[in-house]
């Protein structure tokens, strides 16, 4: 569908972009039409020549440290030497003094609460309504329904209730309140009585009593009792007079009437215009846009059917109790909101520039997103300080987190906000951002509220950056790798000596297999123990779980014990994971290029055929992973490496990308949440015809030219062909 522009002062603007900003983003914010078009128009247009320049740079930097590793190559790649060089050519900083950042105006949640944290498309209103309201999620649900409880002695999920799975869970639930809620000299499996709240006081004796908080009662039964631990709470739910039953059984099997236990669990979401979405002209970005503004003025719903019943799906309101001195409280019922802008490199052509080029999408983010927040600054439901958050993803450097401090300094001019009131989330996922981590924290030292790393999209970067260096080791050995340690430690050490502890948030990275929430209770414990106070979560279920990691550890604790530890190395960070014996099989090698073929097929076909940017992918063995951008990114950019290095051939990937797009295209026909978008066209009915099939192989043999080994151009293109 061919874009229909209006000219706006020098812009050319989509007719779809045009009419949603004047009439619905503007009415009700008091920013004048005329004024807010005459202002954009003119920052737009100089900052764009500015972005320009960055990229550029970006560009610079790659020739001469591929020129620097060509030289090199007949040599073993020298730390001391080779970290001189990135030095002489301005890749990385030469750190200045210490300091501490100033930022200010934070939520508790940002500040001092440390639990899950939810990343979600801004483009599906259901995911967003489910992340924004799972704040508060229902353990006993969170358990009965997942690999946590084992069906094993009878504990199947099976279609009906369960009660010896019931039983299993109420067990599970009471040894956490035991462990977390602890009672003296008794434990909650013992109580036979329904707990009493008589003039506030609790006939509970607690171990801590200041863990009760409130309660609530109807009919002067008691219906709710609320406790805290490590800042986040905890609320037992009461059925006395059976009214749960139908939709929660359990209560029914409990002696003291127990019918859930719900956890805070998703303290913050990230609502996201990037990596896991597919926006590429100006009807997919208002899709996103008035979602996000739904969100800020409290009123986006969703109708669906599900089960054959019609739905109705909208925020949940705040959460009202009595505390225990008799007074009424009141907690958030949602999480606090975040928004994940788009980076510097792409544009965008719901707006073209006086000179005819795209407009900067991150730019055009950044005004839209930040005004749409205004709204919320009336009944601050989502900030209660009236504070934006933005995180900004892919900044190479120093240099480009002051264009983003720019950039954010234009938009609270245009929309007459306070100097600072728009934070900034930086994404430490880029090899030069890593690098030079305390820098850029430093041009963003007076509005940074979060960082956080990615390790998919900064191992795609070291790939891209490092690619005449030699071979990479395996994908799956990228993890046990040298510099990956580093980079994680050295992300808290920096963020803990700029002093971010009980200020902002440390962030780590999604765990992505949303169906085996047993072995992600193994493994994401080692985010609060690593000092991270906050972690990515596939789904509400996988927030609730990872809750539990944060009753276990106090992550402020954690902080001020690994602060005193040496920080992470700069020669570590810099060790390059190239393979040292490459005399692999012709097995392996296939092995390796098949699962990489095919999580690239199995998310491009979707994001090209189908616009989905995020969803649960079948990988090779059938298991669904959320995958987004990042892991396409890592995945092409390892089989160009083993291309460009003769580990491989062409002939022999084709020969691969063909068979695993038959493999793909039977998951996805099997797939029943592929029903909801349109017919699914077989990449392998005609490989020359299938746009996504193009699309999957360019991002792998282009992928050696792509602009840090980024997809989205090709992506973006390739998407646009199909909807035109």
């Amino acid at each position: 569908m061919k874009e229909k522009y209006q000219k706006i002062k020098n812009l050319s603007v989509s007719e779809n972009l045009a009419n949603f900003i004047n009439n619905e983003l503007l009415p009700g914010t008091k920013i004048n039409k005329e004024r807010f078009w005459k202002d954009f128009n003119k920052c737009v247009h100089e900052l764009a020549p500015i972005n320009r320049k960055l990229l550029q740079k970006r560009e610079r930097l790659q020739k001469a440290i591929d020129a620097f590793h060509i030289d090199e190559q007949n040599s073993k790649l020298n730390l001391k030497k080779y970290t001189e060089f990135l030095t002489k050519i301005d890749y990385l900083k030469k750190p200045g003094k210490n300091f501490k950042i100033k930022t200010k105006n934070v939520d508790l949640e940002i500040s001092n609460i440390c639990g899950p944290q939810l990343v979600c498309p801004v483009s599906n209103a259901r995911f967003l309504l489910n992340a924004a309201n799972a704040r508060w999620v229902s353990l006993y649900d969170s358990l009965y329904g997942t690999d946590v409880i084992p069906e094993t002695y009878g504990a199947v999920r099976g279609k009906t209730y369960n009660p010896i799975r019931g039983k299993k869970v109420i067990e599970y639930a009471r040894n956490l309140l035991d462990k977390y809620v602890p009672l003296k000299n008794k434990s909650w499996k013992n109580l036979t009585k329904v707990p009493q709240v008589i003039n506030n006081k609790i006939n509970l004796k607690l171990k801590n009593s200041n863990q009760f908080v409130g309660y609530k009662k109807k009919s002067n039964k008691l219906t709710s009792l609320l406790f805290v631990n490590n800042n986040l709470h905890i609320d037992i739910l009461f059925d006395q007079d059976g009214q749960m039953e139908i939709n929660n059984p359990d209560g029914n099997q409990d002696i003291i009437k127990i019918h859930d236990i719900f956890l805070e669990s998703a303290i913050s979401t990230i609502c996201d215009h990037e990596d896991s979405v597919a926006a590429v002209d100006a009807e997919d970005k208002v899709l996103g846009y008035r979602n996000w503004l739904g969100l800020m003025k409290g009123n986006l719903k969703v109708e669906f059917t599900k089960n054959g019943k019609k739905k109705l799906r909208k925020l949940n309101p705040d959460r009202n109790y009595i505390s225990a001195n008799g007074k009424k409280i009141r907690l958030h019922g949602r999480s606090l909101l975040l928004n994940r802008n788009v980076g510097h490199l792409m544009t965008n052509p719901a707006i073209l520039l006086k000179d005819g080029s795209e407009c900067p999408e991150g730019i055009l983010d950044a005004f839209v997103t930040s005004l749409a927040c205004l709204h919320d600054f009336k009944k601050k439901e989502n900030s209660r300080v009236n504070s934006i958050y933005i995180v900004k993803p892919k900044m190479h450097g120093s240099e480009e987190c002051d264009f983003t401090n720019l950039i954010f300094d234009n938009v609270e001019k245009v929309l007459n906000l306070k100097k600072n009131q728009i934070l900034c989330g930086i994404m430490d996922e880029e090899r030069r951002t890593s690098v030079n981590l305390k820098e850029c924290i430093r041009a963003l030292k007076n509005r940074v509220f979060f960082i956080n790393t990615g390790f998919l999209d900064r191992t795609g970067d070291e790939i891209h950056t490092s690619m005449e260096v030699g071979p990479m080791i395996k994908k799956g050995d990228m993890k046990s790798s040298k510099w990956i340690q580093a980079y994680e430690n050295n992300n808290v050490d920096v963020g803990l000596a700029c002093g971010f502890s009980g200020k902002c948030q440390i962030g780590k990275g999604m765990y992505p297999a949303p169906d085996l929430m047993s072995e992600m209770m193994k493994q994401k414990i080692s985010h609060p123990l690593s000092g991270a106070n906050c972690a990515w979560v596939p789904s509400p279920t996988a927030a609730a779980l990872h809750a539990i990691h944060y009753h276990e550890i106090n992550v402020f604790a954690k902080q001020r014990e690994l602060s005193k530890r040496k920080s992470a190395k700069l020669s570590d960070l810099l060790t390059i994971p190239i393979a040292k014996e490459t005399n692999w099989s012709i097995k392996e090698i296939t092995k390796e290029l098949k699962n990489n073929a095919q999580g690239i097929l199995g998310y491009v076909v979707r994001w090209v055929d189908q616009s989905v940017g995020c969803s649960k992918v079948p990988d090779i063995n059938g298991i669904g992973l959320m995958e987004d951008r990042a892991t396409c990114r890592i995945s092409s950019q390892h089989i160009a490496n083993w291309l460009h290095h003769g580990i491989c051939s062409k002939k022999h990937v084709l020969e691969i990308m063909k068979k695993m797009a038959k493999v793909v295209d039977n998951q996805n026909l099997r797939d029943p949440s592929m029903k909801g978008y349109s017919p699914y066209k077989s990449m392998s009915d005609d490989f020359s015809k299938s746009t996504a099939f193009i699309a999957a192989c360019e991002l792998v043999f282009h992928g050696k030219t792509q602009p840090s080994g980024y997809t989205e151009p090709i992506l973006h293109l390739n998407r646009l062909l199909k909807k035109n």
